[in-house]
């Protein structure tokens, strides 16, 4: 019955369009938008640490995970942030909620496969630009999803090989609204990109017992560059601008040329130390290329892109995994904290991200399936130089569940 459920599942969500406006932060107008968090709520509650992966888990971030498993699992989450937004005058709140992802990992031997889907970039925001001959709305949606199919092999019982192939696609929609002060009529320019092109991520996982009790884990990922394609659109047009909306008096398409960027080359390092199924510590620095990036149609004076960075921080507590007569003995503690370079520079300023994350896993049903609860308090950007400080505060849910296939079925 969980295995129709789960498949009857998946088909519906991967027939619903996952480009939300998954996030109102206006640093989401530069490139291709606000990256997501590519992980499960597991690693988001240990501030995004993917150093650990066991047998009942997906790891999204490591595709070497997947041959560690040895049930089918079935893992689908969602977020909700609640952001204020502030200037050195001004605040605003804003919230947004998102599906995160969706995903199936399957055992086969020293082999492991998984595939879902992951929205992977973010586009949301409504600003005003004001000046002495007029004011300017700036308003962006869509982003970029990847539908991901991975393979994980076991080489030895203490390291573990994997690749994962991803298809990247979605669409990212500009709008600049314009009204100058002694004009009848604004004008309208609106900048369409239809983003697709492949990625790779390829992954390590190595583990070995260094006493009785304790564990060492070390972890390594490494993505490639890779081109992708913007197929490009401009419509430019005049507007009448009353209470009630906008209305078009004169419109036209202009032409632009596609355009190919290559999506930056990201490496992943990290170590942990655990006693197995009771707690565990890590490390993880990530390094991405992303001083290769533009925007796709139009080009902005005040923004540079440098090569970002990551560093993360967190563990889990179990107190006793197998408790049967305490059950918050068998409830999985997890924190984390996390520090960020973005590679987004704008008015000279660097733009950075830090993060608090805390959460817990609640065991349901059979068979070790579970329900991840997590919460992240953290701060984006500054108020200098005429910026924009975020203030966030996440909550994020996911369902892990774990089933047996391919059981060969004895009866007397």
């Amino acid at each position: 019955m969980f295995r129709q459920i789960i498949i009857g599942f998946f088909i519906l969500i991967t027939g619903v369009t996952v480009a939300q406006e998954g996030t109102t932060s206006p640093y989401s107008f530069y490139g291709i938008g606000a990256l997501k968090f590519r992980g499960t709520a597991e690693n988001r509650a240990m501030a995004g640490l993917s150093v650990f992966s066991d047998s009942i888990h997906i790891n999204f971030q490591n595709p070497a995970g997947y041959a560690g498993l040895r049930l089918v699992n079935f893992s689908v989450g969602a977020s909700h942030s609640a952001t204020k937004q502030k200037t050195a005058t001004e605040s605003q709140n804003n919230s947004a909620t998102t599906l995160d992802y969706l995903g199936m990992g399957i055992p086969m031997g020293k082999f492991g496969m998984g595939f879902g889907l992951i929205p992977y970039t973010s586009v949301g925001y409504d600003f005003y630009s004001e000046a002495t001959d007029g004011v300017t709305q700036y308003t962006g949606s869509g982003g970029l999803n990847k539908a991901f199919i991975a393979l994980g092999y076991q080489v030895t019982p203490e390291l573990s090989l994997g690749v994962d192939t991803n298809y990247n696609f979605g669409k990212i929609e500009n709008t600049a609204l314009s009204q100058g002060t002694d004009l009848q009529y604004g004008t309208r320019a609106i900048n369409r990109s239809d983003l697709n092109g492949f990625s790779f991520n390829f992954g390590a996982l190595y583990k070995r017992m260094i006493t009785e009790n304790l564990e060492l884990t070390g972890s390594l990922t490494y993505s490639p560059g890779t081109n992708f394609t913007s197929e490009n659109f401009r419509t430019i047009g005049s507007v009448s601008i009353i209470p009630a909306g906008t209305f078009t008096i004169d419109e036209r398409e202009v032409e632009v040329p596609d355009t190919k960027f290559t999506f930056p080359t990201q490496f992943t390092i990290g170590a942990g130390i655990s006693k197995p199924k009771y707690w565990g510590v890590g490390i993880e620095y990530i390094n991405q290329q992303t001083s290769n990036f533009t925007n796709r149609t139009f080009t902005i004076e005040n923004v540079t892109y440098k090569n970002a960075s990551k560093i993360r921080m967190g563990g889990y507590y179990i107190p006793n995994y197998n408790s049967f007569g305490n059950y918050f003995n068998r409830v999985v503690y997890r924190a984390g904290a996390r520090f960020e370079q973005t590679g987004l520079s704008v008015n000279g300023e660097d733009i950075n991200e830090f993060g608090i994350s805390f959460g817990v896993g609640l065991p349901v049903g059979r068979l070790f399936s579970n329900v991840n609860l997590g919460f992240e308090l953290g701060k984006r950007g500054t108020t200098d130089f005429g910026l924009i400080q975020e203030n966030f505060f996440n909550t994020f849910l996911s369902f892990s569940l774990n089933d047996r296939w391919f059981e060969k079925r004895l009866y007397d």
